[in-house]
């Protein structure tokens, strides 16, 4: 299991766009892929389970990846968050 906090730096937190960019990039690993928000966890390959985060900006999540590419897929979302998901 691999782990990575990320800090929401793009104006609107996980809104619609931002979320769909992250569930694209979750889809196309094959490991397990959650998000943690305080105590809330979900299933980052759903797009209704990552807006229920309702995550905005300035909030920091933890990215839990478990699985055999579950590295490269923890990489890939921390780099889409860093960029802020292309804002």
């Amino acid at each position: 299991m691999y782990t990575a906090e990320i800090m929401l730096k793009n104006k609107a937190g996980l809104h619609a766009r931002p979320a769909s960019l992250l569930v694209k990039t979750a889809t196309s690993f094959n490991c397990n892929i959650n998000i943690i928000k305080n105590v809330r966890k979900c299933n980052a390959k759903s797009i209704i389970s990552v807006l229920s985060l309702e995550a905005i900006a300035g909030e920091t999540l933890l990215i839990e990846t478990d699985g055999e590419d579950g590295k490269e897929a923890l990489k890939a979302l921390v780099e889409l968050a860093n960029n802020n998901f292309g804002e």
